[in-house]
């Protein structure tokens, strides 16, 4: 009973032209002070100028109908936008986790009066959502969620606290896991709620990382009011949403990405002429790096296709953010951000990278609970 994914061909030369104009775009902006390349910035760099400097060019919403204020494109012409943004290090976190998977959600779960009110915003880059799933105390056991929310004649009334909620203090709107009902199976009972912020009986207070950033935050809900309108999709069916998310949140390029910058900026330094070991290790990032990229392309073929893959999604993941950190500490071994003659932006780069590295395997699911999700899947197969 083995985990198999699809081969994927290379995407079509059509999109090769896609690519050159992101790349053009992006120089252009390196050029102009636009942005300064980060490791891991589609989760800490908050640019909302930037996001809708991309907007403006549709690479934003890409996916979504035109109906709805999208681009009606291709998973994989967004699939190649994304790549790009990646390995330049753009700020990308303020629409990254919108265009991700909240569009898509909003999409298979909500109403036509959400998908009106929502999609065309976040195509903008002027609907930033967040999402409220993690829980003080919880680690990565979403199904153990205490949030609440009780329905009265005036719609829901909302109570508990959500942590490491990314770009929340710039969100215009929240999606929130709730338990709705009690019962025997964990998993029953959980319903999702889009939350509008601000919010009176919403609090968000930043929490800051080890490298002095804020882009996490905790979200406090005081008994907040909320329409009857704001639940997405249907009532106890939380958990089946989330996890089809989650394919989308645990499978993209991002899980391999992260740190590209940080490679591009190694190889710049053509410190491998004179140094076979360092060659022979660029040489093995590269050929998994190519492996990887195959698997999170035929995850993103089988989600375009409307399936849910989320045993493929979190081998991905799981494979993805292990090798992220491997590469952080390839590089560090060769490059000594003390030494006079290393680059100031590959110093800076490294430093920063090697404080994010901890995150990479826990944010998203620790490997832990992927790998359970993989063993009890293939268990029922």
């Amino acid at each position: 009973m083995a985990l198999t994914l699809r081969a994927v061909e290379r995407p079509p030369a059509a999109l090769d032209g896609l690519r050159l104009e992101v790349r053009e775009f992006l120089e252009h902006e390196l050029a102009a002070g636009g942005f300064t390349p980060e490791a891991d910035a589609w989760m800490s760099g908050i640019d909302v100028a930037f996001s809708r400097r991309l907007a403006g060019r549709g690479w934003v919403g890409m996916t979504i109908p035109a109906e709805y204020g999208g681009h009606g494109r291709s998973a994989l012409e967004r699939y190649v936008v994304t790549e790009e943004l990646l390995a330049y290090g753009a700020p990308v976190a303020a629409h990254w986790i919108a265009d991700r998977q909240m569009a898509p959600g909003i999409l298979r779960n909500g109403t036509e009066e959400h998908k009106r009110r929502y999609l065309p915003g976040i195509a903008r880059a002027e609907q930033f959502i967040a999402i409220g799933m993690s829980e003080p105390d919880s680690g990565s056991d979403l199904a153990s969620v205490r949030t609440r929310a009780v329905e009265t004649q005036d719609g829901w009334r909302i109570t508990g606290t959500k942590v490491w909620t990314s770009a929340a203090h710039i969100a215009t709107a929240i999606v929130v896991l709730a338990r709705t009902d009690d019962g025997g199976d964990r998993h029953a009972g959980l319903s999702q709620f889009i939350v509008d912020l601000p919010h009176p009986a919403v609090t968000i207070s930043p929490i800051i990382t080890i490298d002095g950033a804020h882009h996490f935050n905790e979200v406090v809900f005081d008994d907040a009011l909320v329409p009857c309108t704001a639940l997405l999709g249907e009532r106890g069916e939380g958990w089946r949403q989330v996890t089809a998310e989650l394919g989308n949140e645990r499978s993209g390029p991002e899980r391999f990405l992260s740190v590209m910058p940080l490679l591009r900026a190694w190889t710049a330094t053509g410190c491998f002429t004179e140094d076979p070991l360092a060659r022979a290790e660029l040489g093995r990032l590269v050929t998994r790096l190519a492996v990887l990229r195959q698997m999170s392309l035929a995850v993103a073929g089988r989600l375009a296709a409307g399936e849910n893959p989320a045993l493929e999604a979190a081998l991905v993941k799981d494979l993805g953010t292990g090798f992220e950190g491997e590469m952080v500490e390839v590089i560090r071994r060769h490059v000594d951000p003390e030494s006079g003659g290393v680059h100031e932006d590959l110093a800076a780069m490294l430093t920063k990278a090697v404080l994010h590295v901890p995150a990479f395997t826990l944010r998203g699911g620790t490997n832990e609970v992927l790998r359970s999700i993989v063993a009890k899947g293939l268990s029922r197969r």
